[in-house]
């Protein structure tokens, strides 16, 4: 069976991207060679992002002969594209949601898992020495609109209540005096647990320490086929490795035909950053705007985004369903227009970097961490839900913890390993995809 995408093959050509902010903030480092020859290792990984690197670098340190496959280079994909928060995530469902679907115990549970992910980032920061721009604490919730700022106290009650997560409420007025003022916001909500990063600088601070483990990193290695056996093997342009474990780490930038159980289970969607020039204290100063804590509003087709510690704003935006170059256009006119609505004084102030990349949904909509049925000794982490920095990385350390006999699957909330649902109509889950951000967008009203 071919391999298949759901967008224009030109996303997932291996090339710099000249629009990507962190591209411009590191010396790329030459692409790893690709692997010649038949080769042969302990575990072979396929993505060399934050969730195959911290995988790698706990497997060889345990003693393992570790293969990490990349169809570009370390970082290219989601990991050097995303919008850096260390945030709690991996789900869609909301707290009363997963207590519905899963009861309180393995919510918990659950909730627990993503507060150590962001703990776990944190800690890899340290211990690796990698200097990656950290900046912020906890995470900002603004309201949108005024009916979501009065669900806020409801909210802050039921983190305590359920989850032992202290929250506090800040009205417009209290936003102006934190340095968050827009007139697009009506109200906050913040908790403690979170924080910013450079994630092209991790995730090259994770090759670095993988690398030095003794984990061997083949770049422009797609990987085209995947044979199950005793071993396993993977095939390359190049030739094939040949490992008794694989981790399929490939996240939104998955391909339908490689393990067919993951056929139609996941669904990559576009994300879209810009980043503006430096602003100057006195344009913060204008806009009422200077705290560098992540944020995020209460919409379903939500904006994220962070004043740097540099003074230049990152602004995300979720919306599109293509990334043909129309389309791309379309989103880039459309994230400036709701950029200028949320900070007005900053309406003269240039972007000069537009980027876009793939995060994973799935219809399960909580992240999957787990055996790949229908083969022996294949993992895979993937559908992070749009978070996959703190949460991708834990689950790379979980499948290395797992695969060394250092824990059990069963051992994880049952959010994180309850097999997805295949979505129905899978060839058309992109055109699903548009017809749910039309749902979102009336529901954003």
């Amino acid at each position: 069976m071919s391999l298949h995408r759901l967008y224009p093959a030109a996303s997932y050509a291996p090339r710099p991207d000249p629009g990507n902010f962190w591209q411009t903030t590191v010396t790329l480092p030459e692409p790893p060679a690709r692997p010649d020859g038949d080769l042969r290792a302990d575990v072979a990984i396929i993505g060399a992002g934050v969730t195959g690197l911290n995988a790698a670098r706990l497997l060889a340190r345990g003693g393992l002969d570790v293969v990490v496959l990349d169809a570009a280079w370390p970082g290219w994909g989601a990991s050097g594209r995303a919008g850096g928060f260390v945030c709690m995530g991996g789900s869609k469902l909301d707290n009363a949601q997963l207590i519905k679907r899963f009861g309180l115990t393995e919510a918990r549970a659950f909730i627990a898992t993503q507060t150590g992910a962001v703990d776990y980032v944190r800690e890899v920061l340290k211990t690796e020495k990698i200097q990656a721009d950290a900046h912020g604490h906890g995470e900002w919730s603004l309201a949108h609109r005024p009916r979501d700022a009065a669900g806020f106290a409801e909210d802050a009650a039921f983190l305590k209540a359920s989850f032992g997560i202290q929250a506090e409420l800040f009205s417009q007025a209290q936003l102006a005096e934190r340095g968050l003022a827009s007139p697009a916001f009506h109200g906050a909500l913040h908790h403690p647990i979170g924080f910013a990063l450079n994630p092209l600088k991790y995730t090259l601070g994770l090759a670095r320490a993988a690398s030095n483990a003794g984990v061997r990193i083949y770049g422009n290695a797609p990987v085209i086929a995947l044979h199950a056996g005793a071993p396993n093997r993977l095939v390359t342009p190049g030739g094939s490795i040949s490992a008794r474990h694989v981790i399929i780490a490939t996240n939104g930038y998955s391909a339908d035909g490689l393990a067919p159980w993951m056929d139609g289970r996941y669904l990559p969607v576009p994300s879209n950053i810009i980043v503006t020039r430096v602003i100057s204290p006195a344009e913060q100063k204008a806009q009422g705007w200077s705290a560098t804590e992540p944020v995020f509003d209460t919409r379903h087709l939500l904006h994220y985004f962070r004043l740097m510690p540099d003074g230049r704003m990152m602004f995300g935006m979720r919306g599109g369903t293509n990334l043909r170059p129309r389309d791309t256009a379309r989103m880039q006119r459309r994230i400036r227009r709701d950029f200028e609505a949320i900070f007005p004084a900053w309406a003269h102030v240039e972007t000069p970097h537009f980027w876009s990349g793939l995060v994973c949904m799935n219809r399960s909509l909580t992240a999957y961490c787990g055996p790949v049925p229908g083969y022996d000794h294949v993992w895979t982490a993937h559908a992070y839900q749009g978070s996959g920095i703190a949460m991708g990385s834990y689950c790379g350390a979980a499948l290395a913890q797992i695969i060394l006999g250092q824990k059990s699957p069963k051992s994880l909330p049952a959010p994180m390993r309850e097999p997805p649902a295949r979505f129905p109509f899978p060839g058309m889950r992109r055109m699903l995809l548009g017809l749910a951000y039309a749902g979102y967008g009336w529901k954003d009203r």
